[in-house]
């Protein structure tokens, strides 16, 4: 008799070796320089229009949304999945535009955001019933009451649901592809990352917080007191989008020492207005609420030759502050 692991896994299988295969190949990088033009998209919350609708305004992809960025690099610092209904659509996206940049000169650096790293390991509380519908089957119901005969304690789940655990799990296409993101990628003289450089973390390498969060991602035993779930972790951490500057500054200004860069740019924070510079341009918000669910606009920041410009319904202007 085959299992719900196996009726839920084989549809995935291929998924999943074709992910490890793009990780293989696209291992990880952290730092990069001379980039002449860098696009930065914050949190999207699976609302695919809206951020089909900014990369286009920024030139990054074409109408049949094809990477038409060239050399660009293209920067979205986490929060694709949950609160909107199409986040494994969005995900697919950014998964084939990291292999048509790459082949065009260019790069996609999709990075970890705090929703992602709780698809991973399980905090489910803003999945949407879209969500678990996009993965459902034909063989979703046999799937779902062959788990309920073995694990008759667990309540009722929604169709999806157990593929959408797989596909997020060590062996699931989108697992895969998540464990092997960054949470901070440092270009030119600025770092990106999800929610922002805190004082516990400030002293940590970049590439020691990449490798920490990954590893964590992969342990199976309690992840409280981890760098993922801290809430002053850089997957977390509001001070730099909410407290007040002048109790800050002296962090800001030891942060961009101790990583030698100039600005640091976060998302996490919805401004639901456009893109702000704080402390004095060196600390510069891009989760606008592109999502629906937030009513933000299509907007992004655009670095061109060291100049700051926000991209807002598809006009471009210099940057205030910055």
């Amino acid at each position: 008799m085959i299992s719900w692991r196996e009726m839920a896994g084989r549809r995935f299988f291929l998924a999943a070796l074709a992910a490890a295969s793009a990780l293989l190949l696209f291992a990880a990088e952290d730092s990069f320089q001379r980039v002449e033009r860098i696009v930065a998209v914050g949190d999207v919350h699976g609302d695919l229009e809206q951020f089909v609708a900014v990369l286009r305004d920024a030139g990054v992809i074409n109408n049949r949304n094809r990477w038409s960025g060239v050399k660009t690099h293209l920067v979205q610092t986490g929060d694709l999945v949950d609160r909107g209904p199409q986040s494994r659509k969005v995900m697919d996206l950014l998964m084939e535009l990291e292999r048509q940049a790459r082949r065009a000169g260019g790069r996609v650096h999709s990075l970890m955001g705090n929703h992602e790293a709780m698809n991973v390991y399980g905090d489910l509380r803003y999945v949407t019933p879209e969500d678990y519908e996009a993965y459902r089957t034909d063989n979703s119901d046999q799937v779902r009451e062959a788990f309920k005969k073995e694990n008759p304690a667990i309540g009722d789940i929604p169709l999806g649901w157990l593929e959408h655990r797989f596909s997020f799990g060590p062996n699931g296409a989108y697992g895969k592809w998540i464990r092997g993101k960054n949470v901070v990628v440092r270009i030119n003289n600025m770092i990106f990352l999800h929610g922002g450089i805190g004082p516990k973390y400030a002293a940590m390498p970049l590439s020691q917080i990449n490798e920490q969060a990954q590893k964590e991602l992969d342990q199976t035993g309690p992840l409280d007191g981890t760098l993922i779930t801290d809430s002053d972790g850089p997957l977390w951490y509001r001070g730099l989008a909410q407290d007040d500057e002048t109790g800050l500054a002296a962090h800001v200004e030891q942060a961009l020492k101790t990583h030698q860069v100039e600005r640091i740019v976060i998302g996490h924070t919805p401004t639901k207005t456009g893109v702000v510079a704080r402390f004095g341009g060196k600390v510069i918000l891009i989760d606008v609420g592109l999502s629906k669910y937030y009513g933000g606009p299509p907007a992004c920041l655009i670095v061109e030759q060291g100049r700051l410009f926000e991209l807002n319904r598809g006009r471009k202007k210099p940057l205030p502050g910055s």
